[in-house]
């Protein structure tokens, strides 16, 4: 039998819970287990390792509090699932009606959890390689870095509009390990003679030490990006995913998007059964005939947050996106806005056809952010099939 090994992270701790299997009276065996609070030290982490379990189950909230646990787990040979925060409430509050909210109860619930749905994958959010681990934490430190930079952009362009307002918008940005030429001059670590002429001759109040000190944090943040997404690149080099990036570069995807949506389908295994879509049968609500159902679409939809969830209530009919990868979803939306709209950024067949798409929505009337959107789910449905193409066949 498989030990599993339920794991409720905190910020220095984790609360565990080892079983084989589940136990007959939930309640009882809740008062009665001897539950370990470990800290994040080598006195923990050697404890964790000494459960010598073959499964961990933990949620995937709090990536930075989990990230020592996981990383230590999986080079130690055990396999780690993920269960959405959302299903484990429901099944800890009604399923095995636990009394508490606490973390060993949350733990409890990981293992019983993970041991009723063991040989049943597509109950688990997803299980990730120590590589798409590493993967998903380098977009995630990506995304913060963009978050860091746009604001401290927009604050110190605002100030050089009274400063030096002849630069105060140019769009500069750099490829190399070099800064941008505006905020490396601006931060003293790159010569420009074009900008010395234009400081010369500027109508502004001249550049305050706030601006050099904003200028010189943008260098070090675009050095930060810069080797972050280096590493990016050796992790999609392997060749085990070359035939995901074959597909991505179909749609013209560029590496921060490929990067992440590597993280969200791999193995894209997990959405089938037997190496095909998964198609199930039944009579439609309204016609009564037979309708395809595509559940491993659906759920590959759902996992980058692009999936309608239909609910019927008598006559009444409701649609709403629900559930997913936010981050997926906004990074879809921001790729049709950039790379499908503007007509000539679509330099493949797919993103022409979805640029079709998007202009007869606008033409007909859909409002602009419902048009995005749906041009967004049709780009989900096409990356499906063709991966389903790559991979299956």
């Amino acid at each position: 039998m498989k030990r599993i090994l339920g794991l409720d992270v905190s910020k220095s701790s984790v609360s565990c819970c080892l079983i084989s299997k589940i136990p007959q009276d939930i309640k009882e065996f809740y008062y009665s287990y001897p539950f370990e609070s470990l800290n994040a030290d080598k006195d923990g982490i050697n404890k964790l390792l000494a459960f010598n379990a073959d499964i961990a189950i933990i949620e995937p909230t709090g990536i930075n509090y989990s990230r020592i646990w996981v990383s230590h787990l999986l080079s130690a040979g055990v396999e780690v699932r993920y269960v959405d925060h959302a299903k484990l409430r429901y099944y800890r509050e009604r399923h095995l009606e636990l009394p508490n909210k606490d973390d060993d109860a949350d733990a409890l619930a990981l293992a019983v959890y993970g041991t009723e749905h063991l040989d049943n994958p597509r109950k688990f959010v997803c299980t990730r390689t120590k590589e798409i681990t590493e993967l998903r934490a380098l977009v995630l430190r990506l995304e913060h870095i963009n978050r860091i930079k746009t604001a401290i952009v927009n604050r110190t362009r605002q100030d050089l509009s009274w400063q030096f307002p002849e630069i105060a918008f140019v769009r500069s940005e750099s490829k190399t390990q070099n800064p941008p030429l505006l905020w490396g001059w601006l931060a003293g670590i790159r010569k420009s003679a074009k900008y010395d002429r234009l400081l010369q001759k500027s109508v502004g109040l001249g550049i305050t030490n706030t601006v050099i000190l904003h200028s010189k944090r943008l260098c070090d943040l675009h050095l930060e990006e810069y080797h972050t997404e280096n590493k990016i690149k050796q992790i999609l080099s392997h060749s085990k995913y070359d035939l995901y990036i074959n597909v991505f570069n179909q749609f013209n995807f560029g590496l921060r998007i490929q990067s992440l949506l590597l993280t969200q389908v791999y193995p894209f295994e997990r959405f089938l059964e037997n190496n095909q879509p998964i198609v199930k049968y039944r009579k439609g609500r309204i016609s009564g005939k037979l309708t395809a159902r595509h559940l491993s679409e659906r759920r590959f939809l759902k996992t980058l947050g692009v999936a309608p969830t239909q609910e019927y209530s008598g006559d009444s009919k409701r649609s709403k996106v629900k559930g997913g990868s936010a981050l997926s979803k906004k990074m879809l939306w921001l790729w049709i806005f950039t790379s499908v709209e503007p007509k000539l950024r679509r330099t493949s067949h797919i993103t022409q056809r979805l640029g079709k798409y998007l202009d007869e929505m606008k033409i007909g009337g859909k409002p602009v952010q419902l048009a995005r959107s749906k041009t967004a789910a049709l780009a989900a449905k096409l990356l499906f099939r063709k991966l389903v193409k790559e991979l299956c066949d």
